[in-house]
């Protein structure tokens, strides 16, 4: 067994196998963590129950406050399970924000991780490393793409993937002064925090505190043909960002018809069609990448939640005609594709890519969307359960909060999206029916607060 322990405060992750030790250091409370990496996790056994208050309050006083985190301190996980630091059990159907693909702690996550721990973590991209080229193979053989770009996120994989429609049109355009340069995007979307993928997300208070953002950037109507097709005919537009299934903006699908007249209005005009998987991308619909169930194909596509299983990843797959804009220098990042982390993707692209893997996750996300249609059609405030696999969304006509207070009080962990009136569910694929079973009760059964918090 590997283990290892050190002085830890407040403000620190706890691993999902840890013993944990209290200790005052200035004053200060402390947490003596000793984590083994190969043992099995159990639900912790602590002696306070204000142990989660106090990390909530030494968390206030040094992090920067970009987080409303919900009143929750979560130490350990197994599976579809999480628990907190008082040893509460948690249905987890948020997966880290649609990350944990294959659960928590899963084995062969666990082994590739700490094997390649053990070999080589990182060398920046000066140098050539297997795992990454392995990776890189996969992900080609796996896709429409020739080439690969590794980096460290979503926002940064749409950050490249900026740049490259940039200079994929300057050196498309030799002899033009002003090549196209503008992009669209559409409603309800969202690419990234940072300044250029932030410019590319709909909603108006992600972009107002940092403007002036990038310009150039037109938001249409998601699913608008003739709007779009006529601004693509313009010659101004670099590259068209649209996401096959909006998660972040309250889990909608596109149509084939939508993503086809953008391919065919691309094609017609030179610009880059870029597909955004990054939370709808692999495995997460039945299909291995969600645009395969239209049959339409990007120049682009940018990757990065579940890749790693957990660890920060982001990728930026692309065909070769774009690949041949780019040159040395023209992007690159410090830790991106290092060994560890290509290494853990390996282990979960291998996992999920498995034709039965896949078909079980169609199989549940069939079963899941079903079952709550019918334990919630009845109620007043449901107006919709859509998604596809297992990405749902339950359209409310009030505000989403008061249910989701309910279900983290009943044990079930569930988001939020669109304006806050979309209950978004992004479970580990590797969830039960079982499980599905318990989540869609416990829903079932927390709705009623929402007539309480309306006729408040």
């Amino acid at each position: 067994m590997s283990c290892y322990s050190s002085s830890l405060f407040l403000n620190n992750i706890l691993s999902p196998s840890t013993h944990l030790h209290r200790s005052f250091k200035n004053g200060r409370l402390g947490i003596r963590i000793t984590a083994c990496l190969n043992m099995e996790v159990q639900s912790p056994n602590l002696e306070s129950s204000k142990l989660s208050k106090e990390v909530i309050k030494e968390s206030n006083k040094v992090f920067v406050g970009t987080y409303a985190r919900a009143s929750l301190v979560l130490s350990s996980g197994k599976g579809c399970k999480l628990y907190d630091v008082e040893g509460q059990e948690y249905l987890d159907l948020t997966s880290g924000i649609a990350v944990n693909a294959l659960g928590h702690a899963d084995p062969d996550w666990i082994k590739a991780v700490t094997q390649q721990a053990n070999i080589l973590t990182h060398v920046s991209n000066i140098y050539y490393s297997l795992p990454q080229l392995e990776l890189a193979k996969r992900l080609v053989a796996s896709s429409f793409a020739d080439r690969v770009f590794l980096s460290n996120s979503g926002t940064e994989a749409n950050e490249a993937a900026i740049k490259f429609a940039r200079k994929f049109q300057i050196f498309s355009h030799p002899d033009e002064q002003q090549p196209p340069v503008e992009f669209i995007a559409f409603s309800n979307c969202f690419h990234g925090r940072t300044m250029g993928a932030v410019a590319l997300t709909s909603k108006e208070h992600y972009r107002s505190p940092f403007e002036p953002v990038m310009p150039g950037v037109n938001f249409l109507e998601y699913g608008n043909i003739q709007a779009a097709t006529e601004l693509i005919q313009s010659g101004k537009i670099a590259a068209v960002f649209v996401e096959p299934i909006q998660g972040e903006g309250g889990i909608y699908s596109a149509t084939k018809e939508f993503l086809q007249a953008l391919r065919t209005a691309c094609d017609n005009a030179g610009s880059l069609l870029v597909f955004d998987e990054v939370q709808c991308g692999l495995g997460r619909t039945g299909h291995l990448w969600a645009h395969e169930a239209y049959g339409i194909y990007p120049d682009i596509m940018t990757l990065a939640k579940p890749l790693a299983g957990g660890l920060p990843i982001g990728a930026v797959l692309v065909t070769e005609r774009v690949a041949a804009a780019i040159n040395y220098g023209d992007h690159g990042s410090t830790f991106a594709g290092g060994p560890l982390v290509c290494n853990a993707a390996v282990a979960v692209l291998d996992k999920i890519s498995e034709p039965a893997f896949l078909a079980s996750v169609t199989k549940k996300g069939q079963y899941f969307r079903e079952l709550l249609v019918t334990k919630l059609k009845g109620n007043s405030h449901v107006r919709e359960v859509r998604g596809v696999g297992l990405i749902i969304g339950i359209d409310l006509d009030v505000p989403a909060s008061p249910l989701l207070d309910a279900c983290q009080q009943s044990g079930l962990l569930v988001l939020t999206a669109g304006k806050g009136n979309v209950v978004r569910l992004v479970p580990p694929l590797t969830i039960t029916e079982q499980e599905l079973d318990r989540a869609a009760e416990i829903l079932f059964n927390c709705l009623p607060v929402l007539d309480k918090t309306n006729k408040n």
